[in-house]
């Protein structure tokens, strides 16, 4: 099997299946379903006693969350960090946390 390394042919290529970005397939069929309720929850167990706000549950990919995450970090005007399919925003943000993601049709617990 040959990968292509660099053409600039079909434009942004996939990294996983090589596939131009528009004809991509595999990042739609690993998107997340939803687990449960999206969850809001402070943590300090772990962190040296600095808390932060984790938010966890969201059905979005990669991308989507990565830019969900910014949004929150911008919002809150706090520094952040998104993995594992979890947003975590430094700091006690609950509130503005869960405004957001109501602003943006979830419905956080």
């Amino acid at each position: 099997m040959s990968k292509v390394v660099y053409s600039t042919e079909g434009g942004r290529l996939c990294p996983d299946c090589g596939h131009p970005s528009e004809e991509c397939r595999c990042h739609a069929q690993s998107r997340r379903t939803p687990t449960g309720p999206v969850r809001v929850r402070l943590e300090k167990k772990g962190r040296k006693g600095k808390s932060v706000t984790v938010v966890e549950g969201l059905p979005l990919d990669d991308v989507e969350l990565a830019a969900l995450g910014k949004k929150l970090k911008t919002r809150c005007g706090a520094g952040g960090t998104v993995k594992d399919g979890t947003v975590e925003i430094q700091g006690d943000h609950r509130d503005t946390v869960r405004q957001v993601l109501e602003a943006e049709g979830y419905s956080p617990r």
